[in-house]
Formats: structure tokens, sequence, C-alpha cells
């Protein structure tokens, strides 16, 4: 009779800061805490960080639920060890729906506005960058995890070869490029545009 070891996340290497949806809601929690510090206290700093953070934790969030939700449709095995019991579903959707939709509607409709033509050329090449670079970063990371702990996160790490996980991480890396990018897109016809050169340029044109 083989003996099975089950391993608890908890007091493995890194914790549960191993998973993708616990790092996505700690963003999440800092932006919502400095909103609710920067509401109270008025404070410029805290608006900031909330707007920085935000940035890229809902992003972050939607990407997160996209992958989870898909996977766990084409197979549950993907995303939850097999000998791990499913969540309630209420836990599984504030895990990993409602941070992403409640994130979404606050960038939407709280947030502070900004020029929908970017003044920087190059922004839409560097923003695909550093999402990239992010995706691949959280592949850095459980590789790291891995090499104390001897087992990955999610067991779809452990099905893929290098090839597979680099198609992965770049894919990753390219939606939530585009998920910034729709995000901004809908906030410009949610609010309006804000495009202070070419207002500016109209009002010089007039003058002629």
């Amino acid at each position: 009779m083989a003996i099975v070891h089950l391993v608890n996340p908890t007091y493995s290497w890194a914790g549960h800061f191993q998973y993708l949806t616990i790092i996505g809601l700690s963003l999440a929690t800092i932006s919502f805490v400095s909103g609710l510090i920067a509401d109270i206290t008025s404070s410029r700093t805290a608006f900031l960080l909330k707007n920085y953070f935000s940035l890229v934790a809902a992003p972050i969030e939607i990407l997160i639920s996209f992958l989870y939700w898909s996977l766990r449709a084409i197979d549950t095995s993907l995303v939850i060890p097999g000998d791990m019991p499913m969540l309630p579903v209420f836990e599984d959707l504030c895990f990993h729906l409602f941070p992403a939709i409640f994130l979404a509607l606050d960038t939407l409709l709280f947030s502070p506005p900004w020029p929908t033509t970017p003044m920087n050329p190059s922004a839409p090449l560097l923003t695909l960058i550093s999402s990239t670079s992010i995706a691949f970063l959280y592949w850095f990371w459980i590789e790291l995890c891995y090499s104390h702990n001897g087992f990955y996160p999610y067991p779809i790490f452990s099905s893929l070869n290098t090839t597979q996980r680099v198609g992965l991480f770049a894919f990753s890396g390219v939606l939530m490029w585009g998920v910034g990018a729709g995000l901004r897109a809908m906030y410009a016809w949610v609010n309006g545009m804000e495009a202070l050169g070419i207002e500016q340029k109209d009002e010089g044109d007039k003058r002629k």
C-alpha cells in the first residue's frame, strides 16, 4: 500500500504566495485599502498609491479570472489538484471573479482621467513589454518555489514542457496587455476623451 504525503501549501516555501490568485488579491487589497484611507484622510499620497496599484491589479485580476474559469471549463484538474476539495461556489467566486468585477468597476467609474492618446508613441510597446515581463517574472517565481518545494502551485505547470510554458506565459502577457488596452478604451467610452493636444490644436486653428 502506497503512502501519499500531502503537502499543505501553508507550510511550504512561500506559502500561499505561490498562487497567482493570492498575489492578485493582495494587490487588490492594497488598492482598495489605499482608496479607503484616501477617502477618509484626503491624502494625495494614498490616492496616488491607490491609482497606481489599481492600474496593475485590475488587468491582473481580470487575467486571473479569465484563465481560471477557462482552464476549469476545460479540465478542473488543470488548476485544482485532484487530492484537494473543490471550493464552495460563493468562496470560488470571491477568489476568482468578484475581485476582477470590482476592480474593473473601480477603474471605469472612480479612477482619475488619463489622455486617450499617449504622449509617448512607444507607449503601447512599453506596456506590452511590461505586461509580458510581469508574466515571466511569475514564471521565474514559481520555478523558484518549485526548487524549494518540489511541486507547482497549479497542476497545469507539471503537464507542460518548457516550450509550452513559454507559450503560456507569453500569451498571458499579451492577454494582460489587451485587457489593459480594453479598460482604457472602455474608460474613454464611459467617461469621454481627454486629449489635450487635440483640443489645443483646435483652439489654435479657430484663432487663425
